[in-house]
């Protein structure tokens, strides 16, 4: 996550706030779509979280870590996503070089959990798609809650690692109306192995063992319908195709965080070669972002029991008695 750095006392003589162009108007109607949006992603993800949280039907290893990303897009599109739309809007940064620092450490803390929550998801369904059985005895809800609390924490302590290592970004001079954290050498190079290669790799490869297996799945339930099956054989055919249509939603869900994070980090890459433009910058961030927005869109297109929930908060009867234990899933 690496900007080049560059003579700021020359920057500074030159750089300052571009004027307003264009009629009031369209600066409310940009104001407004950027509201909706935040808006979209606060909401989208809330109800994530109170449907994972209040059925019990979906306290389940998998669903903590939807749980854990969908806590992560909340916080986004509550702490880094305002600053940055008001930051493309104006042009100019407008809050002061400390909120600036505050601003990057938060988006550099919650993009590494958002990473790290999808690496968990394709570790999750490799290891329930390989080996069901031996997934459903040794992986617990409980056991999902202190991988995901050991993630956070490890992500927390490796950006607060990074700030304080990295003194350069912590004593430079920014200038008047601009944002940017500056990375030396090292750091940007353990930077892009921790939160893009690393991660990455094993997402991909994971996830490609996945759909083979899930493709194997497929045949052996197509295997166990030409057949007169016991009971015990329609259960493991319906436990199968349970777990392939997750890998297919998650699938999903991996591949739109891949295609929101790949701009971010080449531009980041190519920060080096190219010369820095603001508008740029602010953009792969703003995409980057919207995946927070579109996770709750994807459960709901693909998740019909996340279609009930939300129906069931909106008509309020999650108050109801015992309305946690409703059946979400039939």
């Amino acid at each position: 996550m690496n900007l080049t750095e560059f003579n700021q006392s020359d920057r500074c003589e030159h750089f300052s706030c571009p004027e307003r162009s264009g009629s009031p108007a369209v600066y409310i109607l940009l104001y407004v779509c950027s509201a909706a949006v935040v808006l979209l992603t606060l909401c989208g993800n809330m109800l994530v979280i109170i449907s994972v949280l209040h059925f019990k039907q979906l306290h389940t290893p998998t669903n903590m870590l939807v749980l854990s990303l969908a806590v992560s897009d909340f916080l986004v599109g509550a702490l880094a996503m305002p600053p940055t739309l008001i930051w493309a809007v104006e042009s100019c940064w407008i809050f002061d070089k400390r909120y600036c620092i505050s601003f990057f450490m938060i988006s550099y803390i919650l993009s590494s959990l958002s990473i790290y929550n999808i690496v968990l998801i394709a570790v999750d369904r490799y290891l329930a798609l390989s080996n069901p059985f031996l997934y459903m005895n040794t992986i617990s809800s409980r056991t999902m809650c202190i991988v995901v609390f050991t993630s956070w924490c490890a992500s927390l302590m490796y950006n607060v690692s990074l700030c304080y290592f990295n003194r350069s970004f912590t004593r430079s001079v920014m200038c008047p109306g601009e944002c940017y954290l500056f990375l030396n050498e090292v750091w940007t190079v353990i930077d892009l192995v921790i939160t893009f290669i690393f991660p990455c790799s094993i997402i991909i490869i994971l996830y490609t063992r996945v759909f083979v297996i899930a493709k194997k799945h497929a045949t052996a339930i197509r295997e166990l319908n030409n057949h007169t099956r016991p009971k015990t054989q329609k259960i493991t055919s319906h436990s199968m195709k349970s777990e392939r249509k997750a890998a297919k939603v998650l699938g999903i869900l991996v591949s739109v965080f891949l295609m929101c994070l790949l701009p971010y980090f080449i531009y980041s890459l190519l920060g080096d070669v190219i010369e820095l433009q603001t508008e740029t910058f602010q953009k792969v961030f703003i995409v980057l972002y919207l995946n927070s927005t579109i996770n709750p869109v994807i459960y709901a297109l693909f998740y019909p029991w996340f279609r009930r929930c939300i129906k069931l908060i909106i008509t309020l009867r999650i108050f109801q008695t015992d309305s946690a234990l409703i059946n979400i899933l039939s």
